[in-house]
C-alpha cells in the first residue's frame, strides 16, 4: 500500500510563538507522526499550501482537486484545517477510483493534548478499509464527506 499525503496546513501543522495568539503554519507534521507510529507502508508527503482553512479560497480548492485527480495513486490522505474541511471534501466528490480521506486536528500536533496523532491513525485505518469515495476521519469516526458537520461548541465532528 502506498499513500499520497497532501498537506494544506490547518491547526494540525500550527506552530505558536506566544500564548495561543501568534502562529504560523509549519512544515507538515504527518511524517513525524507516522514515524512515531512505526507504520508499515510507503508514503510521500506534498505540501500544497500552508494556510488556516478559513483562508482557503476557490483557487486553493481547485489546486487541491487538480493535484488529487492527477495523482496516480489510489490512496489519498489530505491534512486540512477543520473549519472548512467539509467544503474542500465536497469539491472532491467528482473524483472516481480513489479513496480520499481528510483529517486534521482541533489542537496543534505539537501540543501534548492534541488529537492529531489519533486522527491521523484513524485516517490511515479508513484508507485501509473504505471503498473509493471521499471521507472525513475525525473525532473517532469515519464519515462520508457529505454526511458530517463540525460541532464547534462540542469541539468534534458528528453526523449531519
Amino acid at each position: 500500500m502506498f499513500i499520497q499525503i497532501f498537506s494544506t496546513g490547518g491547526t494540525l501543522d500550527k506552530v505558536y510563538f506566544d500564548a495561543l495568539s501568534e502562529y504560523q503554519i509549519g512544515d507538515p507534521v504527518a511524517p513525524e507522526l507516522l514515524d512515531q507510529g512505526r507504520v508499515g507502508f510507503d508514503y510521500a508527503v506534498e505540501s500544497l499550501m500552508k494556510k488556516d482553512s478559513l483562508e482557503l479560497d476557490d483557487t486553493d480548492r481547485r489546486l487541491i482537486h487538480d493535484k488529487i485527480k492527477a495523482c496516480p495513486h489510489e490512496y489519498i490522505l489530505i491534512t486540512h484545517g477543520t473549519d472548512t474541511m467539509t467544503v474542500t471534501a465536497a469539491g472532491l466528490a467528482d473524483i472516481d477510483g480513489k479513496v480520499i480521506v481528510l483529517t486534521g486536528a482541533m489542537q496543534p500536533a505539537r501540543f501534548r493534548d492534541s488529537d492529531a496523532l489519533f486522527n491521523l491513525g484513524l485516517a490511515i485505518g479508513a484508507l485501509n478499509t473504505c471503498q473509493p469515495g471521499v471521507y472525513i476521519a475525525m473525532s473517532g469516526r469515519v464519515f462520508p464527506a457529505d454526511g458530517v458537520r463540525k460541532n464547534r461548541i462540542a469541539g468534534r465532528f458528528e453526523e449531519r
